[in-house]
């Protein structure tokens, strides 16, 4: 069954992985506003990735085991590299946080993102923080289906929107990115965010990617039900990863072109 969710999502993926965004990245411009988009799909992540780890591991207090113990180590193994990985200076950071370096190095504003992640941490559900923000609605649907998943409770579900909006997809579709960027940046100073690219790609192609497709067919077994769901949300999260690139080449070639006066 898994080889048909892979048949129907495959032209998706392939739309995404070809994306025209990736050429149209030919300014410094260009790099910031697809880095102060996408930030919130890197923070957003760690959402799906902590929903995966409250419903597939223990996290209640008294702790008992639960579910698969291969799941266990599936989830625990990736927030351990998502968490807490080493920076290009050896030190611990998650991924979100190299990404925000990343940023600042590159010379894009982090003021959105930052405002945010503190009204946040003050106690605001993140629809209220992104309202008080103005995110671009492209942003804004990406967020919101995210959520939503997460809120469905369905662990098949949730690890559909991770594995096959994130996992499965990331390898292919960071290094059309990458190669893109390099192209058109090869003397800047973007050392923090080919690290942040480069570690995604070889954790999700060696490691996370095949584990995370494991996790699936573990959580659906032989419920017809089960896979069809995974199918709708796996297209679904494609569809709002199309719609986030769609929204950031928009403002692109709308800051390409000239106004008249």
């Amino acid at each position: 069954m898994l080889h048909q969710v892979l048949q129907k999502i495959g032209p998706l993926q392939e739309e995404i992985v070809s994306h025209p965004l990736y050429t149209h990245i030919q300014r410094p411009a260009d790099l910031h506003r697809f880095m102060e988009h996408h930030v919130f799909a890197v923070w957003d992540f760690m959402s799906l990735l902590k929903a995966l780890q409250i419903k597939l591991t223990g996290t209640s207090l008294p702790w008992v085991p639960v579910g698969d113990p291969e799941i266990r180590y599936l989830i625990n193994e990736i927030v351990l590299a998502e968490e807490t990985d080493l920076d290009l200076d050896g030190k611990r950071r998650s991924h979100f946080e190299m990404y925000l370096n990343a940023m600042s190095d590159a010379g894009a504003s982090t003021k959105e993102i930052d405002e945010f992640i503190h009204n946040i941490s003050q106690g605001k559900p993140w629809y209220q923080a992104a309202t008080s923000i103005d995110l671009p609605q492209s942003v804004s649907s990406f967020l919101r289906f995210t959520f939503s998943v997460i809120d469905s409770n369905e662990p098949h579900k949730i690890a559909a929107a991770f594995t096959f909006g994130r996992e499965d997809l990331i390898p292919q579709m960071f290094t059309s990115l990458i190669r893109s960027i390099q192209r058109q940046f090869p003397e800047e100073n973007l050392t923090g965010f080919h690290h942040y690219f480069q570690r995604h790609i070889e954790l999700d192609d060696d490691t996370h990617g095949p584990l995370a497709l494991k996790m699936i067919q573990e959580l659906c077994g032989n419920d017809p039900q089960k896979w069809e769901e995974v199918t709708e949300t796996a297209l679904q999260a494609l569809e709002l990863r199309l719609t986030l690139w769609n929204g950031v080449l928009e403002e692109i070639q709308q800051a390409e072109t000239p106004e008249l006066i």
